[in-house]
């Protein structure tokens, strides 16, 4: 892969492109609060609009490296971009009646996302392990006030505090293993660790093990898999609505960014010893997410437990470590963030008039109360359970043919009965839509035109990715 400066910067326009206007943004909020706070809007729908324009023209370029090797422009990095933008883009559209009627600070609120969004960029464009580390921390710390954003309730800054406390010491536990990959390669770029590692001695290979778990817990704590998992359901359930759309799409798909550069491209020769670990967190994963989801009573907390299994079964393609493994992890956790987003936007929709959606009773009913709402929701648990021929069906079937492919048939079987198991807890949720006596027989106001065609697209579109899921699948094996 070439090293190219000149004009082959123009390759990170997106990036620099993201960070100018989130300054801007950031600028014209402090001068204009909230009489005009549809300016801090328009900018960052605007930002993000020509960051998925800027990556899509430089797409097809040849894969090189940027700034002296810290930075790569490859199709992994453009797709996963394009992803994390268009995610954004929805979660500020489906925040705006949110962000009004809880009287958030908006200005606040568009510059703190567009800031996350540019390090989440930066984290999945990365090709060493100071640039990896720096877009990790420039993505959540934002995050962490965003949760703390709304202050008329204890339990958002209790929230961001947990957040803050668990995703520091996670940073400094991967920082540290970092340093042990350092320490025995001489190299903080992932092609030269790749190198070095390939040609250690024995006793070196037994240091890179030991920086191998420290490694693996901090990606594991960023993907919300068990056993790092014990901040997930009390974030989820402890932010504003609105963020918890944020925490729940774009950052999962640069968390499988960071996987993918750190154990594919950095240490693919030490595959048996991270197959080992990822093989035991998947199936803790799987397990306790499909299992602890079944008895939650809050929709966010049952949501969050949910995530914590789907992390698992994305996990599952890792681990047979082939093109086709890696390609349908990639197809895994796309399709979850368009599911996620779907979900957590509904719920954001429907806590209008100064009430918050927090228990899954709260849904009774909602076939009556909005025919079209109910069965947007409907489209998306029953994909989330994996119900053909949605697009979490097809997801499944991707990760589950690529542990078999590589004989780990117990595995699939294991995340099979688990899916079938966890298949409960998402048809409660249409039960009680569709069967139970809503608490008021009044309608809920629909939101805005716009954010009824977005949420029509994203729902349909889990359709039409279990009906024709070649497109995106083909995008994700050119990746690799």
């Amino acid at each position: 892969m070439p090293s190219v400066q000149g004009f082959y910067l123009t390759l990170a326009s997106p990036q620099f492109f993201v960070l100018v206007m989130a300054c801007l943004t950031l600028l014209v909020s402090l001068f204009t609060r909230k009489k005009y706070s549809l300016w801090t809007y328009g900018l960052s729908q605007v930002t993000l609009l020509g960051a998925i324009a800027l990556t899509v023209h430089w797409y097809d370029m040849p894969s090189a490296l940027l700034f002296h090797g810290q930075m790569v422009s490859d199709k992994v990095s453009g797709i996963l971009t394009i992803f994390i933008c268009v995610m954004t883009f929805l979660v500020l559209l489906y925040s705006q009646d949110y962000l009004k009627q809880h009287k958030m600070p908006q200005g606040d609120y568009h510059a703190l996302t567009l800031f996350s969004t540019l390090g989440m960029m930066v984290l999945v464009s990365s090709y060493s392990l100071i640039s990896l580390y720096v877009g990790l921390e420039l993505f959540t710390l934002p995050l962490y006030a965003l949760i703390a954003l709304r202050q008329d309730h204890p339990m958002f800054s209790e929230a961001a505090m947990k957040y803050f406390v668990m995703g520091a010491l996670a940073s400094g536990i991967l920082l540290y293993g970092f340093s042990m990959i350092y320490g025995v390669t001489q190299s903080v770029e992932l092609a030269s660790i790749e190198t070095a590692v390939s040609h250690l001695s024995d006793s070196q290979n037994y240091v890179v093990i030991y920086g191998l778990i420290f490694i693996l817990a901090g990606v594991a704590f960023k993907l919300g898999a068990v056993p790092f998992h014990m901040w997930v359901p009390d974030v989820y359930e402890g932010s504003p609505n609105t963020v918890t759309l944020m925490i729940a799409t774009g950052p999962k798909i640069a968390a499988f960014g960071l996987v993918a550069r750190l154990l594919v491209e950095a240490l693919p020769d030490t595959h048996m010893a991270w197959q080992h670990g990822l093989i035991l967190i998947a199936v803790l994963s799987i397990a306790l997410g499909n299992i602890v989801a079944i008895v939650q009573s809050n929709i966010k907390r049952m949501l969050a437990y949910s995530s914590i299994a789907h992390m698992g079964y994305m996990l599952l393609g890792l681990i047979a470590g082939t093109t086709n493994g890696y390609s349908a992890a990639m197809f895994y956790i796309l399709v979850y963030s368009i599911m996620s987003l779907a979900a957590f936007g509904l719920v954001s929709m429907l806590s209008r008039d100064g009430i918050d959606i927090q228990n899954i009773s709260d849904l009774k009913g909602l076939n009556a109360r909005n025919p079209w709402l109910a069965f947007m929701m409907l489209v998306v648990m029953f994909s989330m359970a994996g119900v053909p021929p949605l697009a979490g069906f097809m997801a499944k079937i991707a990760v589950l043919e690529a542990v078999i492919s590589v004989g780990q048939v117990w595995l699939a079987v294991f995340a099979l009965l688990f899916a079938i198991v966890g298949a409960y807890y998402y048809l409660r949720v249409v039960k009680v839509m569709y069967f139970d006596e809503p608490h008021k027989n009044t309608n809920i106001e629909l939101p805005a035109l716009d954010m009824r065609i977005a949420m029509t697209v994203n729902g349909l579109s889990v359709l039409v990715l279990g009906i024709f899921p070649a497109v995106l699948m083909g995008l994700c094996r050119s990746a690799f």
